[in-house]
């Protein structure tokens, strides 16, 4: 009997421990916390507020990498302003120094008075247009500046004494004789018998409009053509020698050197250059 009472009171014992139980993980489930619930005005009120943050956030970075930006620029403005103020300063201190070394491809003034030294003077090409240059492509700037000068004539029509001194060493003398100078730079323009410049002239002067003024006075020829004796290259084979700078002297039966023709055994076309 005392051992059925034990059991009895065991069992209703873990009975009301269980119940207590039961109990406890019935409130705290009644009080647990729920999923979120947007429809509830407490919880859009905070994911309102918390989503201005986040927007207050991201536009103060912005508006602080904008004004790192603007300080950047001011800070270049403010450099080249004092560099600005610098030169003009001494400019200002300096009033006799030249700001700027003069230059030919820039000066209009020095262009537009018509020659850049008149006092150098071709005799005897007074009515046409001499412009001494190369026909080897040895020195690729050189040859592009003489290709680049003869289009520009060429574009006005105009006919033009080509003197080439890589097909006769007798015109790189001659040049070296009218400017006196040893080492000459091609190509050499001379207008009317007086002395323009070389390439960088020329083009400066077509840019601008001046070329066209100076180029008024001459005759134009018809678009296209081309001198049938030369093709334009102003040089033909020798007719006494056939180029080959010989002759046979009867007389003494030998062999002599022909006076006519240059060292290439060629001369002036005679149809487009005389």
């Amino acid at each position: 009997m005392a051992e059925m009472r034990k059991n009895k009171a065991k069992s209703s014992s873990s009975a009301s421990s269980s119940s207590c139980s039961g109990f406890l993980n019935r409130s705290f489930t009644m009080h647990a916390p729920s999923k979120v619930d947007s429809n509830n005005p407490k919880v859009h009120f905070f994911l309102k507020n918390q989503q201005s943050q986040n927007r207050a956030a991201s536009t103060s970075k912005v508006h602080d990498s904008i004004d790192s930006v603007k300080g950047k620029v001011k800070k270049l403005c403010c450099f080249f302003e004092s560099g600005k103020s610098s030169s003009s300063s001494s400019n200002i201190s300096n009033p006799k120094e030249p700001t700027h070394k003069p230059c030919l491809r820039t000066t209009k003034s020095s262009i537009s008075s018509g020659f850049i030294n008149p006092t150098i003077r071709l005799p005897g090409t007074e009515d046409r247009i001499v412009v001494y240059l190369t026909s080897l492509r040895g020195i690729r700037r050189t040859y592009e500046d003489c290709y680049a000068v003869r289009m520009i004539f060429r574009g006005f029509r105009l006919w033009i004494d080509e003197r080439d001194i890589s097909m006769d060493a007798a015109y790189k003398k001659e040049l070296q004789n009218i400017l006196k100078v040893r080492k000459v730079t091609l190509p050499q323009v001379f207008i009317k018998g007086k002395y323009i410049g070389g390439a960088d002239v020329i083009k400066s002067m077509f840019e601008m409009g001046e070329l066209a003024k100076v180029l008024d006075d001459f005759p134009r020829r018809q678009p296209g053509f081309v001198c049938n004796a030369c093709g334009d290259v102003r040089f033909v084979p020798c007719g006494n020698c056939s180029g080959s700078r010989k002759l046979f002297d009867d007389d003494e039966g030998s062999l002599k050197r022909c006076f006519e023709c240059n060292e290439n055994g060629l001369i002036r076309c005679p149809d487009c250059c005389d």
